[in-house]
């Protein structure tokens, strides 16, 4: 496709001599190329030869590896790109692309036109510590690192080492994919506190890429929780419910919802079922007892806060 590209026209004796392959092996790869949908073209004759059709595709050939590298990030929004400093190589690369002569449907704006994304999720506040951009350098040389992590788990900030499998943007939140003691965690990097370079290399497991740590850690967050917590919603809360549990909810179909919908909500831990507090009434926890017995000691905690001083 190159020599191709760089030439108006030529023949299969002149592919097969600067391939060093033979005329049947060039004859082979030409069929390939056309049946594949390629814009190749092969005229017979003294004045034929093989030739691509002109402003039939950008030349790639001018993307350089760097370039080439942030194009393949999919998914990424702008914004993104830019907390990995890598703005600046995706906007030259799309502007080689969008140099390229296109043949557009007539009658249609481009999608860049008429498409925006912006992964973040709403209201995000600015967040600190550690930036995508800081660590994408030791994590691209596969090094181990050692960092201090600031969990809500944690009275205090913890220091870990761990071998990383890259970095995970995930509905605007930046995590660090890597192992610890040989088991996979995500790491947020606002909470990272700290983090220096190990002069090792990351030991991670065999056959293991960041794309399936992450989505088996994507599955065990969403699929596997230790509580499982039967509840009845006002008719008028049900959809705000849904926005905030997700898949974490599940609704009983067979209920009659005049009364409220009857669901199933699942939670990892016992002191996160205070999510139901906004709710108030509109919620009915009918088990398991010890949640009830929970959010009775929560609403009592936050009444008690709440009552008038005996002086005023």
């Amino acid at each position: 496709m190159l020599l191709l590209a760089s030439r108006d026209a030529v023949t299969t004796r002149e592919l097969a001599s600067a391939l060093g392959v033979s005329l049947r092996t060039i004859t082979r790869d030409l069929n390939w190329l056309r049946d594949a949908g390629l814009p190749v073209t092969v005229r017979r004759g003294r004045l034929g030869g093989v030739t691509m059709l002109p402003g039939s595709g950008p030349d790639l050939t001018r993307l350089t590896p760097d370039e080439r590298d942030h194009l393949s990030l999919t998914g990424l929004d702008e914004k993104q790109r830019a907390e990995l400093d890598a703005s600046v190589e995706s906007r030259r690369a799309l502007s080689k692309l969008a140099a390229a002569p296109s043949r557009r449907t007539p009658g249609l704006l481009p999608l860049t036109d008429v498409v925006h994304v912006d992964s973040r999720p709403w209201l995000q506040a600015h967040t600190s510590g550690t930036s995508p951009a800081s660590l994408i350098g030791p994590v691209r040389r596969g090094r181990r690192l050692r960092i201090g992590y600031d969990s809500s788990r944690e009275p205090r900030p913890c220091e870990l080492v761990v071998d990383p499998y890259g970095l995970f943007a995930k509905a605007g939140i930046w995590y660090l994919v890597a192992d610890c003691a040989r088991g996979p965690r995500m790491y947020r990097l606002e909470r990272i506190t700290a983090w220096k370079e190990v002069d090792q290399p990351r030991r991670i497991r065999e056959g293991q890429t960041l794309a399936t740590v992450a989505a088996a850690l994507i599955e065990q967050w969403e699929h596997h929780h230790a509580i499982e917590v039967s509840a009845t919603i006002d008719q008028s809360q049900i959809e705000r419910a849904r926005r905030i549990f997700g898949q974490r909810l599940v609704r009983d179909d067979h209920a009659h919802p005049a009364t409220g919908h009857k669901v199933t909500i699942r939670f990892r831990r016992l002191e996160d079922v205070r999510a139901l507090l906004p709710f108030g009434s509109a919620v009915t926890v009918h088990g398991p007892t010890e949640v009830r017995a929970h959010l009775s000691d929560l609403a009592t905690s936050l009444a008690d806060h709440y009552a008038p001083s005996p002086m005023s």
